[in-house]
């Protein structure tokens, strides 16, 4: 039962990354199920999202609070935080178009618990003069972050390397001088 529901959520999340429209049928057909399997553990789409989120924010969170244990840098504690989380991101980047329609109450809620962790390692950034202060922790943050989702989300032509410019790019808007944020990314790819 748990593996059927893993399988549908796995194959949920690949559906809705190619088409954030699509339906409880396409993913039941995708899944190798019948749509009643779907709804059986799912009683809604809603109920869908709001699991796949659930699950990101788990996955992410353990992330960010293992990262920040350590004593380091809050500019390399967000670059390895980056590089980490990078492969969610981009599994979950579909979240970033569901969160712009009819979903994005229940999933900006259920990010609270996380927006929280980020604002407070931007804070300890601020506090110690390694992050800019022009905005608040929490305002920066999101900007910073939103910024590693738009580039998970973005199909990038040219092969840039994503984790490697979604950290360069987050760590210069949370004010990091470049030659800073180039030596914190090293040869990352």
């Amino acid at each position: 039962m748990n593996e059927t529901r893993d399988r549908i959520l796995d194959v949920a999340l690949e559906v809705l990354g190619e088409n954030p429209d699509a339906g409880m049928g396409d993913i039941a057909s995708a899944a190798g199920v019948v749509r009643r399997t779907v709804y059986g553990h799912f009683p809604s789409r809603l109920d869908l999202v709001r699991t796949l989120t659930e699950r990101a924010v788990t996955e992410m969170t353990a992330v960010l609070t293992e990262v920040t244990a350590s004593d380091t840098e809050a500019d390399a504690t967000w670059a390895g935080f980056v590089a980490r989380i990078w492969p969610v991101a981009h599994r979950y980047r579909v979240l970033l178009a569901l969160r712009r329609g009819e979903y994005g109450e229940a999933i900006h809620s259920l990010l609270g618990p996380l927006d929280e962790l980020l604002a407070h390692l931007v804070k300890r950034g601020q506090d110690s003069d390694v992050f800019a202060q022009h905005l608040p922790a929490g305002i920066l943050s999101q900007l910073a972050y939103g910024a590693v989702f738009a580039i998970a989300d973005s199909d990038l032509p040219n092969r840039i390397p994503g984790a490697r410019a979604a950290t360069i790019t987050s760590l210069l808007m949370l004010g990091v001088p470049e030659p800073r944020a180039l030596a914190l990314v090293g040869d990352r790819p």
